[in-house]
């Protein structure tokens, strides 16, 4: 009878273990398509509100017409990743969290051209490239590997980035 007791017993103390609080995150890997312009089936096009429905774990938030001098953002600063709905553009630091479809940051300058071309405009420390969906701007270091990649639904002719 001992050990039919001690056997419940012990199934209810590894039912409780098993129950542990456990957070998810709500956004999971953030999947970063360069070809096609998007972030986890978000363009750069997108709203405010579309971008923080579909990604809801954001960090901060400007709203559109305030303050900010870049106009509507949505920050994702733990994954480095940064949505200017207003000047419609995404842009990814080089801590960024997450999958590239090309494996651009920390990529040598003048190895991109199998994948992007040639940058229609090319600066000291930035190439842009023209794209089906608009224009992809990669910004270089010191050691010209890519360290930033902004890309926007816009053309390079009205393109407007925030500094």
């Amino acid at each position: 009878m001992k050990k039919i007791y001690f056997i419940f017993l012990s199934l209810g103390f590894f039912s409780v273990c098993l129950g542990q609080l456990k957070a998810k995150e709500r956004c999971g890997l953030f999947v970063v398509d360069i070809l096609d312009g998007k972030v986890n089936g978000v363009k750069p096009g997108y709203t405010m509100e579309e971008v923080k429905t579909i990604l809801p774990c954001f960090t901060s938030v400007e709203e559109e017409g305030g303050n900010s001098k870049c106009g509507g953002e949505v920050f994702y600063k733990d994954k480095d990743i940064y949505f200017y709905t207003q000047r419609n553009y995404i842009e990814i630091g080089e801590k960024f969290q997450g999958k590239l479809s090309i494996p651009l940051l920390g990529a040598k300058r003048g190895t991109l051209f199998k994948w992007l071309g040639n940058p229609k405009i090319a600066d000291s420390e930035w190439d842009a490239f023209q794209m089906a969906y608009g224009t992809l701007v990669l910004h270089y270091n010191n050691a010209g590997k890519v360290k930033l990649i902004q890309f926007s639904s816009k053309s390079m002719d009205v393109l407007s980035l925030c500094e």
